[in-house]
């Protein structure tokens, strides 16, 4: 006899879902970005902090992304990304994938910094200088946390 699976999530009354904290905020930043890229949208809003701001001047920095600014949505602060597309409406980010995971952390020294795509993406190193991107990592020579790459 088949037993009915119910999730942990399902169990949780509606009023508490809203409220529920990420495990991987950067994850959940990055997850909406790709989304919104593969729909076509113009901007995105994101929960804001400081290491997503961050995080999204340097992809704006690099090209990847059009804009960046912080808003108050009900009093909370929130970043508004704005998406760049190339010809065709195709996305300038191909690929956004998330290395270092609160579960598994990767930290690299200047020697093992990862290439992305033979020096066609970037590499994004948190390092004690703050964020940078991997051939700016190698060239002031610190290694750091590999928080994601971009292509």
């Amino acid at each position: 006899m088949k037993e009915a699976t119910v999730s942990a999530l399902a169990l949780i009354p509606a009023s508490r879902k809203k409220a529920e904290m990420l495990s991987d905020p950067i994850a959940d930043m990055l997850n909406r970005i790709r989304t919104a890229g593969s729909t076509g949208t113009e901007t995105v809003e994101i929960p804001a902090s400081k290491f997503k701001r961050a995080l999204a001047e340097l992809l704006v920095r690099e090209g990847y992304l059009r804009s960046v600014e912080q808003l108050d949505n009900d009093g909370k602060p929130v970043l508004r990304v704005g998406l760049k597309y190339g010809p065709r409406r195709s996305p300038i980010i191909n690929s956004l994938k998330r290395v270092s995971r609160p579960g598994r952390r990767t930290y690299t020294g200047v020697q093992h910094i990862p290439v992305v795509r033979g020096g066609l993406g970037i590499a994004v190193i948190s390092t004690s200088q703050g964020l940078m991107v991997d051939r700016e990592a190698r060239r002031k020579r610190v290694g750091g946390e590999v928080v994601c790459e971009v292509w």
